[in-house]
């Protein structure tokens, strides 16, 4: 009971608890894994009545990569080139390339066994992109990675999308789902319980909040005052300074600041916060993303 489009040059995100139909799903379009029922087309091509041209139109990374730690970064990629069938120049001048776009050319020539972390994951993707694909799956592709190769690894993925690649994405980081979706879809046990743009998930979780606090500790009971004339349901926390009350929207920012300086208190910050896509998963599956990430996968209850 899962059905989505994903535009040329778009991103989807597909989020989900451990266990829910993700992987599953990107084995079924990638040819891994035949469907027992249903339809999926990649690039125009059917899945199951024409897996070779699938293959030639996608690239993949899974959850762990897969590069051949003996072999150096540039022996990895033109060894990809040569199982596609490119000509040898062209395999030659496209690994270098590759190389060069993903700050790996200094490494070329090391075995990638001595890579960390973040290259190998750089390296996987990479290979991923030798024959050019149209269509790229990323299954949870910054798995592991510490926060600066996962900065890192998503400005690779946006140029890509820049440049025409389509995208889909599986990952339990929302975060990554905020920045790099188009659209998101969510999935449990095998069955879609929401989708639409990450604002739109945010939005149906519950409305923005007014998030104000006040720079001296002494100005938070008159900052409380301020307010309570025009807002009824306001919360205070005295220990963080900060007032917390259902949002009035953007245009009322500008009376409130306003309100506070005539009043003659020091402001830290004022702003509107919105739900986190955590919020909308909590919501939507009834636990925390990082809880699901605990939870025993369909094959480890098996075992």
């Amino acid at each position: 009971d899962i059905s989505f489009s994903v535009p040329a040059g778009s991103v989807l995100g597909l989020l989900g608890p451990n266990g829910s139909g993700k992987t599953t799903t990107i084995r079924m379009m990638t040819t891994l894994s035949p469907p027992t029922s249903g339809t999926a087309r990649v690039a125009g091509h059917d899945v199951a009545r024409e897996p070779a041209e699938v293959r030639k139109a996608m690239g993949m990374t899974a959850q762990s990569a897969t590069v051949d730690e003996l072999l150096t970064g540039r022996e990895n990629l033109r060894l990809i080139g040569d199982l596609y069938g490119l000509p040898k120049k062209r395999v030659r001048s496209r690994a270098d390339e590759l190389l060069e776009r993903f700050s790996l050319a200094d490494a070329a020539t090391k075995v990638a066994k001595s890579y960390s972390g973040g290259m190998r994951r750089r390296l996987d993707l990479a290979a991923s992109l030798v024959a050019a694909p149209p269509v790229l799956f990323l299954d949870e592709p910054t798995t592991g990675l510490d926060p600066r190769s996962r900065n890192e690894l998503w400005e690779v993925l946006r140029d890509l999308v820049r440049d025409g690649t389509t995208l889909l994405l599986t990952t339990q980081y929302l975060d990554e789902a905020d920045q790099l979706a188009d659209r998101v879809i969510v999935i449990d046990h095998g069955r879609v319980i929401a989708e639409g743009t990450p604002l739109q998930l945010k939005d149906r979780s519950g409305a923005a909040s007014l998030v104000i606090t006040v720079s001296r500790p002494e100005d938070v009971d008159e900052a409380a005052r301020v307010l309570s004339g025009r807002i009824a349901e306001l919360h205070v926390d005295r220990d963080s300074r900060r007032l917390t009350a259902p949002s009035e929207g953007v245009s009322a920012l500008g009376e409130i600041a306003a309100a506070f300086t005539e009043a003659g208190i020091e402001l830290d910050d004022i702003g509107l916060q919105r739900p986190s896509l955590d919020d909308v998963f909590l919501s939507l599956t009834g636990r925390k993303a990082e809880d699901s990430q605990n939870l025993p996968t369909h094959e480890e209850h098996r075992s």
